[in-house]
């Protein structure tokens, strides 16, 4: 049998529900008017009605199997003998060759949530991770022949995918321009997205949303990693309190030079410095002594 990936879907053959039942009605009926002949009449020949008889109501009894249903949002993948017959995906009620197999794939959105991970992050820290996966299947036969089942395949699919994301970036980072699971969600639920397309592409279905449920440092090591978290944010914080303080006095002392308020020697410039930078990176409010002078 040919490989699934190597054909297009194609539509099965099919007609309209209530024309085949009306046809095989037809038939059984005119099966059971031949044979109701022969009843009472031995001496007439029985092989031509009979026989007849017997063939369409046969036939009729057999050409019933061919009719089925597809309920909305679900398709029938139809095969003859083995072989891959078509797809049918409207909703309703329709007859075809009643030898076909007419197997019911899912077209509805599904929901999946998984499990909490444990896996170590880019930095190789142990943390929790989960994820939802909003998926649908969008082709039929493919869902159908190319995995063995393709809700595990997405289930497992989808856990890989998520270590794999997991173990390539940081839990939280403070360095700018760098993705981090807890800093960028937007970014990483598009990552996860696109990797889990890539991967169930092959069982024909497609992805609508992908996003972290649960993310948080594993409980051995929550307190430590906090405390970390902590001081890496009063340090990056720090930093930020700096670099505005030294601008700050900076443009105080050109504007003091630039208006003659004050002319300072290397001495009192260096005095005002340290004050200012005091006064500004402290972590208490400022109490200034105002100096107004000596009596002699």
């Amino acid at each position: 049998m040919t490989s699934i990936r190597e054909f297009k879907e194609v539509p099965a053959f099919r007609i309209n529900g209530f024309a085949g039942l009306f046809i095989n009605l037809a038939l059984i009926a005119g099966g059971l008017w031949l044979l109701s002949r022969i009843i009472g009449e031995p001496r007439v020949d029985l092989f031509s009605p009979l026989g007849a008889g017997l063939i369409l109501t046969l036939a009729g009894g057999v050409s019933m199997f061919g009719l089925f249903i597809v309920q909305p949002n679900r398709s029938r993948v139809l095969t003859f003998f083995g072989r891959y017959a078509g797809t049918v995906r409207e909703d309703g009620f329709f007859w075809t060759n009643p030898f076909t197999l007419k197997k019911v794939v899912s077209l509805r959105v599904h929901n999946f949530a998984g499990e909490k991970l444990k896996v170590n992050d880019a930095s190789g820290n142990p943390i929790e991770i989960a994820a939802v996966v909003v998926w649908r299947v969008i082709e039929p036969a493919r869902a159908l022949f190319d995995v063995e089942d393709y809700q595990e395949f997405v289930n497992i699919q989808s856990e890989t995918a998520l270590r794999h994301l997991a173990s390539s970036l940081p839990y939280d980072t403070h360095e700018d321009g760098k993705v981090s699971l807890r800093g960028e969600p937007e970014t990483v639920a598009a990552n996860l997205q696109e990797e889990l397309q890539r991967r169930l592409a092959l069982a024909g279905v497609s992805i609508t949303e992908a996003r972290l449920s649960h993310l948080a440092y594993a409980p051995e090591i929550a307190q430590a990693m906090l405390r970390r978290q902590q001081a890496q944010a009063i340090i990056a914080a720090r930093q930020q309190i700096v670099e505005g303080a030294v601008s700050m006095v900076e443009m105080a002392l050109k504007r003091l030079e630039q208006n003659n308020v004050v002319k300072l020697d290397d001495e009192r410039r260096a005095a005002m410095v340290n004050n200012l930078l005091v006064v500004l990176t402290g972590d208490s409010e400022a109490h200034p002594v105002i100096n107004a002078g000596t009596l002699y």
